[in-house]
């Protein structure tokens, strides 16, 4: 595992838990949105256009909660399957991670939709022409949403737990590793082949690209930490306990007043040269206390 950054230890205590809950819970809302006024999506959505010239700022956020497809069970079924690798990647590399890994992915994702309008300005403005820029950009904008992100988070899990078994069609035991694969060389070949229409064609590996870009940085960046079994993560966490229950032990601790870092972390403490042996005071009594002398 790698040593903490100095990044992931100002801003580390602010990673959200269980994040992967967190975006079911986002789903949900666009499914009960679908329900009541499915149109009203539409305003929600990652319309580069509609940001920039319309100030729809709210989009660069609300974008999160449009649901990857129609309810039903198999929607259901993927939520849940996705949700339970979340939170094992999320164990595995630490809550910090794994928000980070998420939330690049959203940044690439969203930055993708803007590099795509500033392509289709420069080298397709014939479609702008033809059916309006307004038109256009509100389409592509479906297109954008956290789909590939959730696909990212497969990946990712395929690349740590290659070798950990599961049931396709709920009978059939497979390797992580070997859906994996599979999977990648389907999104190569629809990065490639596209649709017949080149305008989508150009929008869709857009929204492949940026959206699948953090499993490459991490992919690039984080081999020594990766291949990782079950028991491994077990023996892991059961280390993380260990190291925060220990970590609550008091390191400093005034000799006179008894307060420590934990109870004080406003206070500085010093050890005293004149006295015998290693006594420690705070900053309040370092130069008031009585010294210890043996005989």
């Amino acid at each position: 595992m790698k040593p903490m950054s100095n990044f992931e230890k100002k801003f580390g205590k602010y990673a959200i838990r269980n994040i992967s809950l967190v975006l079911i819970l986002f789903y949900g809302c666009g499914y009960l949105i679908t329900w009541i006024n499915a149109d009203f999506l539409n305003y929600l959505t990652l319309n580069p256009y509609a940001i920039l010239f319309k100030g729809q700022i709210w989009r660069l956020i609300t974008w999160l909660i449009i649901p990857p497809g129609r309810f039903d069970f198999w929607t259901l079924f993927m939520l849940f399957f996705y949700y339970s690798i979340g939170n094992t990647l999320e164990n595995t590399w630490g809550t910090y991670r794994y928000n980070l890994y998420l939330f690049l992915g959203m940044i690439f994702t969203a930055l993708g939709a803007f590099a795509l309008m500033g392509y289709v300005y420069l080298f397709q403005r014939e479609i702008l022409i033809a059916y309006g820029a307004a038109a256009y950009f509100a389409d592509i904008a479906t297109m954008f949403s956290t789909y590939y992100v959730n696909m990212s988070i497969f990946l990712a899990f395929a690349a740590t737990f290659p070798n950990m078994q599961l049931l396709l069609f709920f009978f059939i035991p497979i390797k992580v590793k070997i859906l994996g694969i599979i999977y990648g060389i389907l999104l190569v070949y629809d990065f490639i082949v596209g649709y017949v229409d080149r305008y989508v064609t150009a929008a869709n590996r857009f929204v492949i690209g940026a959206s699948l870009l953090n499993f490459i940085v991490f992919f690039f960046t984080s081999r020594n930490m990766i291949h990782m079994s079950p028991r491994q993560v077990k023996r892991r966490q059961e280390f993380k306990r260990e190291v925060k229950q220990s970590a609550k032990i008091t390191r400093h601790k005034c000799a006179v007043c008894g307060r420590t870092e934990e109870t004080n972390p406003e206070l500085e403490f010093r050890f005293c040269s004149k006295c015998d042996g290693n006594y420690e005071y705070c900053q309040d009594h370092l130069f008031t206390h009585v010294h210890v002398k043996h005989q």
